[in-house]
């Protein structure tokens, strides 16, 4: 299997499985974001998960531009649109970018 279907597949898995959670909190809630951030927090365990996420988050928006930037990029706004459901599907999505940008390029 090619590296590139690789990375679609880890997109697809880092998009339903997060949003599957996600969606029922949403029709329960709506857009509570106060709530959100209260059940995030909510215990220490929680909490290690969602500082780990933003950690993470920041880490990869980094990433996104150093490395982008190095490789001459283009699109690289694509990889910012996957942090609206989160790493999981930002960070597999950018790879599948760099990948496919290394691959015409070689």
């Amino acid at each position: 299997m090619k590296l590139q279907s690789i990375y679609l597949l880890l997109c697809v898995l880092g998009t339903l499985l997060p949003l599957s959670q996600f969606f029922p909190f949403l029709m329960e809630h709506g857009l509570d974001v106060v709530l959100f951030f209260e059940l995030l927090f909510a215990n220490p365990i929680s909490g290690f998960f969602g500082l780990d996420v933003i950690v993470s988050a920041v880490v990869l928006i980094v990433f996104i531009v150093v490395e982008g930037k190095r490789l001459k990029m283009p699109n690289l706004w694509i990889s910012f649109l996957g942090l609206m459901v989160g790493v999981s599907l930002a960070f597999p999505l950018f790879l599948w970018l760099r990948q496919r940008h290394l691959d015409q390029n070689s």
